[in-house]
């Protein structure tokens, strides 16, 4: 997914993200020549580097204009604020944020963030030039693979759920599929998604990979997540057409769907990667604590009912999506229930 300067000069977000950067710096430079409206105009200045950032999180000059806004201020807590959340965005484990509590930002966060985006790039074409370059030039040494094996080490113990660091990786993990990885790009993506799994996006870029292999089953699975997401987009209608449809003058080719083992062996291998990044953990039975009911309950109805209040969404969503490939019709309102939290 590389990105092109006409891609750039085209896309909305991007052109309101610069758009507004450049009122900020407009308001900085007005604050600077009128000290009697400086304080209006330093939060006017703050108020439209935020938006840049609503709009365009991938563009690096609107995290340094914010930053630099901040700094003017002497607002030390302000721009701790603005690390924490790009360290977010980068995947990076905040936790570790922690020990860097009592550092004066004034003074060294600005390095500090130059530092990070040295080290992670927020664009996709970016961030590989700098992997290459630290791994000597060559696409293909052993000291870029060595650099790609430890990527994939960090994203398989991160915490995705964030949208931005969802989208930023998903970029990342793309261009290692280009540069030839796609064992690899399978396996990160099914991180990605067991942490986000309305990204339709992914699922489809996915399904896509799998469909050129020539995996058929793999290929369905994700397709039909993303129908399950999007119902507008028929995807999985698609590709089934795509299967059973006379190709070049031959036979057409029999063919309905993956078996329901297959389907609940990947759900399964989807819902277990979820537990990676539960925010409330259950018992070491996988059930809640609670009294025993008067009448029968459902044990997987009473997991999902706990997943779903503890806002582990994700690994709700592929236990009631396993239940209805397993036909369990009650799952339905909880699959739908899902999908509406996401």
């Amino acid at each position: 997914m590389r990105e092109h300067s006409g891609d750039n000069l085209q896309h909305p977000r991007r052109n309101l993200g610069n758009r507004y950067r450049s009122q900020a710096q407009k308001f900085v430079r007005l604050a600077k020549t009128d000290p009697e409206r400086s304080d209006s105009n330093f939060q006017w200045a703050e108020q439209n580097a935020r938006q840049a950032i609503l709009h365009d999180f991938t563009d690096e000059r609107n995290w340094r204009c914010l930053s630099d806004i901040k700094v003017l201020l002497n607002d030390n807590d302000g721009l701790g604020i603005v690390l924490e959340d790009i360290f977010t965005v980068l995947g990076r484990d905040v936790d570790q944020f922690d020990k860097l509590k009592n550092l004066n930002y004034l003074e060294y966060g600005v390095e500090l963030l130059e530092a990070a985006f040295s080290r992670d790039p927020l664009t996709a074409d970016a961030w590989w030039e700098a992997l290459v370059e630290r791994g000597g030039g060559d696409s293909q040494s052993d000291e870029v693979l060595l650099e790609i094996a430890e990527f994939a080490d960090r994203c398989r113990d991160l915490d995705f759920r964030d949208q931005r660091a969802n989208i930023i990786y998903g970029r990342r993990i793309e261009q290692l599929r280009i540069q030839g990885f796609e064992d690899l790009f399978i396996e990160l993506c099914r991180h990605l998604l067991a942490h986000r799994p309305s990204n339709h996006e992914l699922w489809m870029q996915l399904g896509r990979l799998h469909e050129r292999r020539g995996e058929t089953d793999s290929a369905w699975s994700c397709y039909d997540h993303v129908q399950t997401l999007r119902p507008h987009l028929l995807a999985r209608d698609e590709f089934l057409s795509r299967l059973t449809t006379s190709m070049d003058g031959g036979e057409s080719q029999p063919w309905s769907g993956p078996e329901l083992k297959h389907r609940t062996a990947f759900l399964e291998q989807m819902e277990s990667l979820t537990h990676r990044v539960r925010t409330v953990e259950l018992t070491e039975s996988n059930e809640p604590v609670s009294e025993i009911p008067e009448e029968f309950i459902h044990p997987d109805k009473v997991k999902l009912d706990v997943l779903i209040e503890s806002n582990n969404t994700s690994e709700a969503f592929f236990l009631a999506r396993r239940l209805v490939a397993s036909g369990e019709d009650w799952a339905e309102s909880y699959l739908e229930k899902c999908r509406n939290l996401m």
